[in-house]
C-alpha cells in the first residue's frame, strides 16, 4: 500500500494574487514537496488569481472558475488549505473556499456518501499574530463537515512575533520546528489518504 500513488492539491489563499509573493504559498510548496517524498503528485492554485464566486453551489453560473477547481479536488486525493492570519481569522478567501465546499454536502455518491468522503486534508497556517490554533481549528472543523478526513498532527504553520513585519518567505532558512512539523503532517496524512483508497467507507 505504501507504493500507492496519490495526488495532491493545494488552495492557496492569500488576499494577493500572482505575481505577488506569497507567505502562503511558499508553506504549501513545502508542504507539497514533503508529500512528494512520500509518493505523492501535486498541483498549487491560488484562488485569488480566478474568479470563485461567492455561494454555496457547486456551480455559480457563467465565469464562475470553482467547477474547474472543484474537479481539480475531486480528482485528488488529499487537499491542502493554505490561508495567512488576518485579525485571528483565516483569510476572507480561505473562507469563501469553505463556503463554495459547503455545495458537496448536496452531492453524494450511489451509497449516499459526500464525493469528498475518502479524501485527506491539510492545513498550512502563517501570519505575523498569534492565532495559528484558532485558524487551523475553525478549518479543521469546516473540512470535515464537508466530508474530509484528518490525521494527526494534520496542520504546519509559522507565526512572527506579534506586532512585528517579519514574513515567513523573508526568513533566511525554515526554523526547524516547522520543517518537522511539515515532515509530519506529510507522513500522517499520506498514510491516511492511502488508507482511505484502500478502505473506503461505508454507506451512509
Amino acid at each position: 500500500m505504501e507504493s500507492t500513488p496519490l495526488r495532491a492539491i493545494a488552495l492557496v489563499c492569500t488576499l494577493n494574487p500572482s505575481p505577488a509573493e506569497s507567505s502562503s504559498q511558499l508553506l504549501a510548496e513545502q508542504t507539497l514537496y514533503a508529500l512528494g517524498k512520500h509518493g505523492v503528485t501535486s498541483e498549487v492554485i491560488r484562488i485569488a488569481d480566478h474568479d470563485v464566486r461567492p455561494g454555496v453551489a457547486v456551480d455559480m453560473g457563467e465565469g464562475d472558475a470553482w467547477p474547474a477547481i472543484r474537479e481539480k479536488i475531486l480528482g485528488a486525493d488529499i487537499l491542502v488549505l493554505s490561508t495567512p492570519i488576518w485579525l485571528g481569522h483565516p483569510s476572507s478567501i480561505a473562507q469563501r473556499v469553505l463556503e463554495r465546499l459547503d455545495g458537496e454536502l448536496s452531492e453524494t455518491d450511489d451509497q449516499g456518501r459526500m464525493l469528498t468522503y475518502g479524501k485527506a486534508a491539510a492545513v498550512c497556517v502563517v501570519g505575523n499574530e498569534d492565532g495559528a490554533h484558532k485558524v487551523s481549528s475553525d478549518l479543521f472543523q469546516g473540512l470535515n463537515d464537508v466530508g474530509f478526513s484528518l490525521a494527526p498532527n494534520a496542520v504546519t504553520y509559522w507565526v512572527g512575533e506579534a506586532m512585528q513585519g517579519t514574513d515567513y518567505q523573508d526568513l533566511d532558512k525554515t526554523p526547524e520546528t516547522t520543517q518537522s512539523t511539515t515532515a509530519t503532517l506529510a507522513a500522517n496524512t499520506a498514510h491516511l489518504a492511502r488508507l482511505l483508497r484502500a478502505a473506503p467507507y461505508p454507506a451512509s
